[in-house]
């Protein structure tokens, strides 16, 4: 059972958030401005020793790769953007292809939102539009990804390069899109594309015929599909009493309906479980963003610890973690001012343990 962390590379600047956001605008922007909404509300996150990093500069890609590989992270999967031709984000991930000191076991998921000045990943606000073409789009997005498939560290099962869609049920003609990569993936010598299906707020089923896997998303797949009507009423009351009308979630509720819920098999995929460390996206949204209240690090350790027992009796091969660095939804793996190294010494010993 093998730890893979989601991958944010959006810590470097590009032209096209300077002209959306503002000139240096990079999540560092966000999570810097952040502001506590409430009283104990522990607003902004900082990294350990203010190391706001620039991932255009490959040796922050060296760093993470050390670090993570020292505290038990198989691999990170790294978020690809691409737009029918047009990719954004790019840069990091084309820098480590060619340096092979940034050692860490890699794969990609195809974050295919449209961008949104809402974060939402919504058809509203929407500042770059997702298209997907026909077979000649896609034949060019496959053999942008080839370099990377071809790759050593480049995660393939049964010599296939696995390969993640965040929202295959966004894309018209998707199976048609899969055969045409399947067949490009034999001609290149693999044995076809590991296509895993994201399950998340958007999506809780399979969509695409003949996909390999799907992968719990999570929190974000649990509190869009198993939070009780019970609850919900519990939470509102909750919030607006002590919490300003500001929308939380309690911690150990999500938790407990993540490592309680039955393991879900579909015909010849597998399933591959989710875990998360925390979650707070105001730096992101606001009054309007989602907070966790009640965790702490015990708590992380001892529900990591349960969905990594959940994973090995169900031969699930890959825990999907979020995330090594979504400091602007208050999740992360990486050192922070408060906590240091904790969460990643909880998952080396959770993992050495097993």
């Amino acid at each position: 059972m093998r730890i893979l962390a989601f991958y944010l590379p959006q810590f470097h600047e590009i032209p096209e958030n300077n002209k959306w956001w503002g000139k240096g605008f990079t999540d560092w922007t966000n999570v810097k401005k952040a502001k506590p909404l409430f009283e104990g509300h522990r607003q902004p996150r900082e990294p350990l020793n203010d190391n706001y990093y620039d991932l255009s500069d490959v040796e922050v890609m060296k760093w993470q790769s050390k670090i993570a590989q020292e505290h038990g992270i198989y691999g990170f999967c790294y978020y690809h953007y691409w737009f029918n031709g047009t990719k954004l984000l790019e840069k990091p991930l084309e820098n480590m292809l060619k340096d092979k000191e940034v050692t860490i076991p890699f794969c990609f998921s195809w974050a295919n939102e449209p961008w949104a000045r809402t974060w939402d990943g919504q058809n509203t606000n929407v500042l770059m539009p997702q298209e997907y073409g026909n077979e000649k789009e896609w034949e060019k997005h496959f053999d942008y990804l080839l370099q990377f498939f071809k790759d050593d560290r480049y995660i393939k099962i049964d010599n296939k390069p696995m390969f993640l869609i965040y929202r295959t049920e966004n894309i018209p003609n998707v199976n048609e899109m899969y055969c045409c990569w399947e067949r490009l993936a034999v001609q290149n010598g693999f044995d076809g594309i590991y296509l895993v299906e994201t399950f998340n707020s958007f999506q809780n089923s399979p969509f695409v015929e003949k996909s390999s896997a799907m992968v719990e998303f999570e929190p974000m797949y649990t509190v869009s599909e198993f939070i009780s009507t019970k609850q919900k009423i519990i939470d509102k009351i909750y919030n607006f009493v002590f919490y300003k009308a500001i929308t939380t979630r309690s911690y150990d509720y999500i938790w407990k309906l993540i490592i309680k819920r039955k393991f879900q098999t579909f015909e010849n995929r597998k399933m591959f479980l989710g875990s998360f460390i925390d979650w707070d996206n105001t730096a992101r949204k606001g009054i309007k963003g989602l907070i966790f209240r009640g965790m702490s690090s015990e708590k992380f350790k001892h529900y990591f610890a349960k969905q990594v027992e959940k994973a090995k009796e169900n031969n699930s091969e890959y825990i999907f973690i979020n995330a090594w660095n979504e400091w602007a939804e208050g999740t992360y793996l990486e050192p922070d001012k408060k906590h240091g190294f904790e969460y990643l010494k909880i998952i080396r010993d959770t993992i050495d343990a097993k």
